[in-house]
């Protein structure tokens, strides 16, 4: 098996409310409409990607400084607190003991670097992309591509964990075999989920050796 390569937001830290609570209160607060399906719409977009539809949803600020605003209150809300998710350090340890391990985020590259120094687990991954370092976001494959050249390995030989619909996507579009983490809150959509070589209820169940 190549590498493991981990999502960032819903696997190992439990961003997705952080993130929704700061960008609805900013687009609220800038003169936009949240719409019923923008949280989902929003999970796995890059940051110029979800920038700009902020703007769209009526956020009168550029999307450039839409990005810088939102991403410094999020370095903010780490800084006070980052809320992993269940197990999340543990299993990163315990894989980083058998496995080479990665990191594909939507997230920018100054919170990534946040939340795995916070949490102490920086060292474990030998290659981080943030999806501001290639052309697309998740759905496409970029980031989990990235991720499989920096490490010198062959995407179709990875195994990705993943827990969002446009994860589920980018990751199986990459050619990695695909661990499913549902979040409780944002479970993926059907179709997305279906992709997914095995699904596990939280990361505790992770596999030592994954099957072939």
């Amino acid at each position: 098996m190549g590498a493991w390569v981990f999502d960032l937001d819903g696997v190992i830290v439990d961003s997705e409310p952080v993130w929704e609570e700061v960008r609805r209160a900013f687009v609220a607060e800038h003169g936009g409409t949240w719409q019923p399906d923008t949280q989902s719409r929003l999970m796995g977009m890059s940051t110029p990607e979800w920038a700009a539809y902020l703007h769209e949803l009526g956020v009168t600020l550029p999307p450039g400084e839409i990005a810088r605003q939102v991403v410094a209150r999020m370095a903010e809300r780490y800084r006070e607190h980052v809320p992993l998710m269940p197990h999340a350090r543990d299993a990163v340890l315990r894989l980083a003991g058998r496995h080479t391990l990665g990191l594909a985020s939507s997230s920018p590259r100054a919170l990534i670097d946040v939340v795995l120094d916070a949490a102490g687990l920086e060292s474990c991954f030998a290659a981080t992309v943030s999806t501001e370092e290639v052309a697309r976001g998740k759905p496409a494959p970029d980031g989990y591509l990235e991720a499989a050249a920096r490490l010198g390995v062959d995407p179709r030989t990875c195994v990705a964990v993943e827990d969002s619909s446009n994860g589920l996507r980018s990751a199986h579009a990459a050619g990695m075999r695909v661990v499913a983490v549902p979040h409780p809150r944002y479970p993926p959509a059907p179709d997305a989920l279906s992709l997914a070589w095995l699904v596990v209820p939280d990361l505790a169940e992770l596999p030592e050796e994954p099957r072939p």
